[in-house]
């Protein structure tokens, strides 16, 4: 396998992002990946909170990554910028927002525990942002790791391009894996009996094939071979000459200065740049754990921070980049904040906005008859953050009420719906066709009328304002999803119409269209995961049954069971404590959101 350290020359930054399942071992990962480049002259540990990417206090004292960070170091004769995100599942949207920026993936597997729920949430997700993903398997040293039943396990149940790249292999037998991931690569292979890394490189960058390696990040084993794979086998990537940038995160540093990280995907960004919304780049900053470097200019390809912007939010895109599509994690729970007494409700919604800036999928909101703050949250670990966040930033002591389901709502059949807005001087006609999409889709938004019919300012009004507004649907006023919304006829007048009017009528064709079709509630629904003793396995089965949970055996050992499945999140959110109860402390589950399915009882509320 010489083949695959010959020098390429030419080649651009490269942007990847680390993956987990909380506990696998990513941080310690990173760890290693920069000792080893050179980045880092001793290794640090999370147990020893003195990881080089855990820099934030909660995290150092929790032992887990909240917040997405990133190193820069060499490899080869190329830069790389390394994202760790984190891997527990409440913070699975910051996890999220990265990937809209990574060229590359390493998925950390724990060794012990194989392929987990949330793991899979994960390839989904790598899936449908299309990023080619190596995987590192870890804990390799531990007592009870298999190679060869993981790699079974990997390929049954994530995809079977999943090869074992151990660089002792005969590389015979790594050929012969990766041609039968694509009928031409296999076609190449009988034909010149080999492949040559470019082969593999094409094969990985299309998703057909997954490499492998195995190891132990905490004690340095396997980390060089992943980093010598990462060389070999990740192809440049070419980009425009034209300006673009896409920001995938909004901080701030320890002076409480606002900055925005973006990655740049054409071009180059100068310091002192005016960009497209008028506003001036002060400062451009290349972070590597907490320090910065300050720059004048950065190239496509590399990830920087912008210092000056105020106005730039989360997924908006610079130049020719479009705004990100709609992310397809978000928060299942609803909780209200208690604010401490005596503290102005409204006043500290404002300050709490700052939060939303960092976190958009807080989708924060105050209502003013009752004077409350609502927030979306993940689950309880979410919480307790963010408590302390709001005491480190603003000094007060908050709580949360008990939180309620967030449903959602689609439609079941294709419908037009029609509105007009025509008080005195005004006018508008909007004509809209609203279609169900598969679940997960979100709501699209498109147009389909001819701009004779209406003018394309008066379109665009109308697919900002959908763009923009959160439809409430007519059961329960729970949002909109799995729709397409086509904007297909509009009218104007000559002289009586402005901007506002668009929006009226829009809002209305929504309303009457949503009427005049069968509408079916949507509830969220965990994916879950429960370790058991043994003798408490007809109890669990008991109440799964209740529940109304899909669920079946996964593992059957002499004393501990685990089951695996799915339930809504309505009825098992607070089964952990019961759980605990009937086991005394040995019964332990870990939920996932995976997303929303037709409720069952949707007349009962």
């Amino acid at each position: 396998m010489g083949e695959q350290k010959e020098e390429k020359q030419g080649r651009g930054p490269i942007c990847i992002g680390l993956l987990a399942h909380v506990d696998a071992g990513k941080t310690t990962l990173s760890e290693g990946m920069l000792y080893q480049s050179g980045q880092l002259k001793k290794l640090g540990r999370v147990d020893h909170k003195d990881a080089f990417l855990d820099t934030e206090e909660q995290e150092r004292q929790r032992g887990i990554t909240i917040f997405s960070k990133q190193a820069v170091f060499q490899m080869g004769n190329r830069t790389v910028t390394l994202l760790d995100t984190p891997g527990h599942v409440d913070f699975s949207s910051e996890m999220e927002r990265v990937l809209s920026v990574l060229d590359y993936a390493v998925l950390v597997i724990s060794g012990t525990d194989g392929v987990q729920s949330h793991t899979r949430t994960l390839w989904r997700l790598l899936s449908r942002y299309h990023i080619p993903t190596f995987l590192f398997i870890n804990k390799m040293d531990l007592p009870g790791t298999h190679r060869q039943s993981l790699m079974e396990q990997l390929r049954r149940q994530l995809d079977g391009g999943c090869v074992d790249f151990d660089p002792h292999r005969p590389p015979e037998e790594l050929w012969e894996e990766a041609a039968l991931c694509d009928e031409d690569t296999m076609a190449t292979y009988l034909e010149e009996g080999r492949l040559k890394p470019e082969d593999l490189s094409s094969l990985i960058a299309q998703r057909k094939l997954f490499p492998c390696y195995f190891g132990s990040a905490l004690k340095a084993d396997g980390v060089e071979a992943l980093l010598d794979g990462l060389d070999a086998y990740t192809a440049m990537k070419r980009y425009p000459e034209t300006f673009g940038a896409r920001v995938y995160k909004v901080s701030r540093d320890r002076q409480g200065t606002r900055l925005t990280h973006v990655k740049i995907t054409g071009g180059l960004l100068k310091a002192k740049q005016v960009l497209d919304n008028g506003e001036k780049v002060d400062q451009l900053r290349l972070y590597s754990g907490e320090q910065f470097t300050m720059v004048n200019e950065v190239q496509a390809g590399q990830v920087c921070c912008l210092k000056g912007p105020m106005k730039l939010g989360i997924h908006d895109g610079l130049g020719f980049e479009q705004p990100a599509r709609t992310p397809v994690l978000s928060a299942c729970l609803s909780y209200s904040l208690i604010p401490p007494a005596g503290c102005d409700p409204f006043a500290l919604y404002r300050q709490l906005k700052q939060l939303e800036e960092e976190d958009p999928q807080l989708h924060l909101q105050f209502h003013a008859p009752t004077q409350e703050i609502r927030i979306q949250i993940m689950g309880s670990v979410q919480i307790e953050i963010l408590k302390q966040l709001i005491a480190s930033r603003f000094h007060l002591d908050v709580e949360f009420d008990e939180g309620k389901i967030n449903y959602k709502e689609t439609i079941c059949a294709p419908v037009e719906g029609v509105g007009h807005y025509e008080p005195l001087r005004h006018y508008a006609e909007v004509h809209l066709l609203l279609e169900p999409l598969p679940p997960g889709s979100g709501v699209q938004v498109t147009s389909d009328c001819p701009v004779d019919w209406l003018a394309l300012p008066w379109q665009k009004m109308v697919l900002n304002c959908l763009d923009e507004i959160e439809v409430p649907g007519v059961l329960t006023g729970s949002p909109i999803t799995d729709i397409k919304i086509t904007l297909i006829a509009g009218k104007a007048h000559v002289k009586h119409t402005e901007g506002g009017d668009f929006r009226q009528a829009t809002l209305r064709a929504l309303r009457q269209g949503l009427r005049r079709t069968t509408c079916q509630l949507l509830e969220p629904v965990y994916q879950f995961r429960m370790e058991l003793p043994a003798g408490q396995l007809s109890r669990a089965l008991f109440d799964l049954e209740r529940m109304q949970a899909q669920a079946s055996i996964t593992q059957n050992q002499t004393d501990t069971v685990v089951l695996e499945g799915t339930a809504p999140v309505s009825k098992m959110r607070n089964y952990q404590t019961e759980l605990t109860a009937y086991t005394h402390g040995l019964g332990r589950l870990v939920c996932t959101f995976q997303g929303y399915q037709p409720c069952a009882d949707q007349q009962a509320l």
